[in-house]
């Protein structure tokens, strides 16, 4: 995911839908709407073999796109897959191995700190990104407090690049990205637009353009 940037950029969480056919449309919809630097699909607790089967189709297909593909979960499927990246949760032994078998080649994110201590461990493994909040963590309109504390907090201070979850509703983002957050995290924001993924995601990067803190290298 590509930090060299003017504001923060959309990373979109794929929803969970069990047809792997419309939730491809779905991502490829939601793609189509404007700037996206990464996809992160989750295996939503799906077996690895389907899993596989269900990345193979999707991984590509957001490549095409120009956005990175983020595998959460079985780290063997994004290897198999050439996805882009991995998404890690599990703290910081778990992250610590993703870093011994995929940096630099791959994309290693971390994720789920509970707090600032615990955001510094993390840290000190050097991953590409650390994401505040949970991946299915929109389940309300506004941005959780607590990952708006901790993004504008790691913002102001560290310099790897952080990802912030927001909320359901689409002007959480700007609230999120007002964190000065390289990255805000969208799922039900985009995937229940009543309008559909694509004229969301189109809606939010012109709300960026127009809100978004400017970033200076």
């Amino acid at each position: 995911m590509d930090t060299e940037q003017d504001r923060c950029r959309l990373v979109l969480i794929a929803p969970e839908i069990a047809d792997m056919k419309l939730q491809e449309k779905a991502i490829a919809d939601a793609l189509r709407g404007g700037d996206v630097a990464s996809v992160i699909l989750p295996q939503y607790g799906e077996a690895v073999e389907a899993f596989q089967k269900r990345a193979e189709l999707i991984v590509p297909m957001i490549q095409n796109y120009e956005a990175a593909a983020i595998i959460a979960g079985d780290t063997r499927v994004a290897g198999r897959v050439k996805a882009d990246g991995v998404h890690i949760e599990g703290g910081t032994g778990v992250l610590a191995d993703a870093m011994d078998r995929f940096s630099p080649r791959m994309i290693v994110g971390g994720s789920g700190p509970k707090d600032r201590h615990h955001a510094l461990e993390l840290g000190e493994l050097n991953p590409d990104y650390v994401f505040f909040g949970k991946l299915d963590g929109d389940t309300h309109p506004q941005t959780h407090p607590k990952n708006l504390e901790l993004g504008e907090w790691w913002a102001s201070m560290v310099e790897i690049p952080c990802v912030v979850m927001a909320g359901s509703e689409p002007a959480s983002v700007i609230e999120a990205a007002l964190t000065w957050a390289e990255f805000v995290a969208v799922g039900k924001a985009v995937f229940s637009a009543p309008g559909g993924p694509a004229g969301m995601v189109a809606q939010i990067n012109a709300a960026l353009d127009e809100k978004a803190p400017r970033f200076d290298y």
